[in-house]
């Protein structure tokens, strides 16, 4: 084959979780030879993502065991495949939360591989459509990938912020997706609910983009941080007086909490003609909202998913252009145990990003 020995290593070095109450620990994956239209990945950073601690726990009841998460992907190609045009050695690139999709259905041909009907083939815990392997992702030190699905990091970008685009691939393009679906710009009106991995993007983005921002938190010791993110004006949500104040007054409303919590407040801020979009995935359903509150100002309630590989690459473009970077805290692959648990007591500003050096 033509990948040179050395370069392509077969087994790498990981992190997985053999059970779901097992901490991750060192583990070696098989990467596949590469194919010809095949990206070899020398990865430098790896976000942490809350997918990753749902996958790692079975907490979404479909992990497939040993799992090795990570779907935030910055590296370096080191090797490229025979029919491979776009990417040479040397090239620094990035890979989401899907590494193929059917590529036939309506909503692969219209660059929403998010959507394949078939589901797309995820970074991990999927199965690669051709062999069936179980994917593994970017706790680890080397990833084998089709170009289609490789993204290239903006020249933009300089070496010191390789680490804090890592999120970019998962959080930024949950939310810089609808946020360009409901055409979020100049004059409108957003608000953004929670600020954490996904929030604090969404603040970014959307001021980004032109919009004047309205930031909702529980947590009054946020208020600086929001403005600082790039929050016009920021709503403690526990007092009613201040919601009520913004009733009627937003466009749109990206909610990016991940719990169970009661929309009917929410949707009381929008407009008419209004869309509440909800982007976390709680365990437990949110409270079945007031239908009235709908009806009264054709108000709506959407959902979205990440986003497609041409839209990912615009958002990428798009952040390096206004040069986005997240704000994370970076750690070495042995501490992510106890990132875990630092994750779910919000104890971060505002993203874990592993420094895969200390893997290899």
């Amino acid at each position: 084959h033509p990948f040179q020995p050395g370069v392509y290593m077969g087994q790498v070095n990981s992190y997985a979780a053999q059970q779901a109450t097992s901490p991750l620990a060192p583990f070696k994956i098989e990467r596949r030879e590469p194919r010809p239209h095949d990206v070899l990945i020398d990865i430098l950073y790896c976000g942490v993502c809350h997918s990753d601690l749902h996958t790692a726990r079975n907490e979404w009841k479909n992990t497939l065991y040993p799992v090795v998460p990570g779907h935030e992907i910055i590296g370096k190609v080191v090797q490229t495949g025979s029919d491979v045009k776009t990417f040479k050695p040397g090239d620094v690139v990035a890979v989401g939360c899907m590494v193929d999709s059917c590529g036939s259905c309506d909503n692969c041909r219209d660059d929403l591989e998010q959507y394949c009907d078939a589901i797309p083939i995820f970074t991990y815990n999927g199965r690669d459509k051709h062999d069936h392997t179980v994917t593994y992702g970017g706790y680890s030190t080397q990833i084998v990938v089709d170009q289609k699905f490789v993204l290239q990091v903006p020249k933009e970008y300089k070496e010191e912020d390789y680490a804090r685009v890592a999120p970019l691939l998962c959080a930024g393009i949950t939310t810089y997706s609808p946020l360009h679906h409901w055409k979020v710009g100049k004059g409108s009106k957003v608000g953004v609910v929670g600020i954490g991995g996904l929030g604090h993007l969404a603040i970014k983005i959307a001021h980004a983009m032109g919009a004047h921002v309205v930031v909702f938190t529980t947590s009054a010791n946020k208020i600086e941080d929001a403005k600082k993110l790039g929050a016009d004006e920021v709503v403690i949500s526990k007092n009613s007086e201040e919601m009520q104040k913004h009733g009627k007054s937003l466009d749109f409303i990206i909610d990016t909490v991940a719990a169970s919590h009661n929309l009917d407040v929410l949707l009381e801020l929008l407009k008419r003609d209004g869309t509440l979009c909800l982007i976390g995935a709680p365990e437990v359903p949110h409270p079945s909202p007031s239908v009235t509150n709908l009806i009264f100002a054709r108000r709506q309630i959407g959902g979205s998913l990440i986003g497609g590989i041409k839209e990912t690459q615009e958002m990428l473009d798009f952040c390096g252009k206004h040069h986005i970077l997240a704000d994370i805290e970076l750690i070495p692959m042995q501490k992510i145990n106890e990132a875990y648990e630092r994750m779910l007591k919000s104890d971060v500003k505002y993203r874990f990003v592993i420094d895969i050096h200390s893997l290899k």
